[in-house]
């Protein structure tokens, strides 16, 4: 029976007293729900971020394929000047009946030929730089948006 007595002191001595639990309960919940809360507006903020990156990128092909198509039409009107130009200067060699004829024709032609290509140059810088532009604008916008949003926070 020695023994027995023994036991049930031991067993006093890791027996925890009567506490309330409610304080913590209360504690964890409010902690719970504050952490939901952060959690979805932390949410919130990637999804709005997911839709404005999302709308950046569509924008930016539709004036990628836009901006393509202004280049190639570009592209297209001087191949297509400089085959007329061509045309018209065989038909004037046809039509020359002395050579001292013949050279004039050709530098006059050497020379517009030099004149529209410098002009094409122009166009084609032209056309390229406003197609930097209007493809750098989408990402520009939304860099700046971001930039603001993180100054904000």
């Amino acid at each position: 029976m020695a023994k027995a007595a023994q036991k049930t002191e031991t067993a006093d001595v890791f027996a925890f007293p009567a506490m309330d639990t409610a304080p913590f309960a209360d504690q964890f919940r409010t902690f719970a729900e504050d952490g939901m809360a952060k959690s979805k507006e932390a949410y919130d903020k990637m999804k709005s971020s997911v839709e404005d990156a999302q709308k950046t990128v569509e924008s930016t092909m539709e004036t990628v394929q836009a901006q393509n198509s202004k280049l190639s039409l570009t592209a297209i009107n001087a191949m297509r000047a400089n085959s007329e130009a061509g045309f018209a200067h065989l038909e004037k060699l046809v039509g020359v009946k002395t050579l001292a004829e013949a050279m004039e024709v050709q530098s006059a032609f050497l020379r517009k030929q030099a004149e529209m290509a410098v002009d094409q140059a122009k166009e084609m810088q032209s056309a390229s730089q406003e197609a930097f532009e209007a493809l750098s604008a989408p990402a520009k916008a939304a860099t700046e948006k971001a930039m603001a949003s993180i100054k904000a926070a």
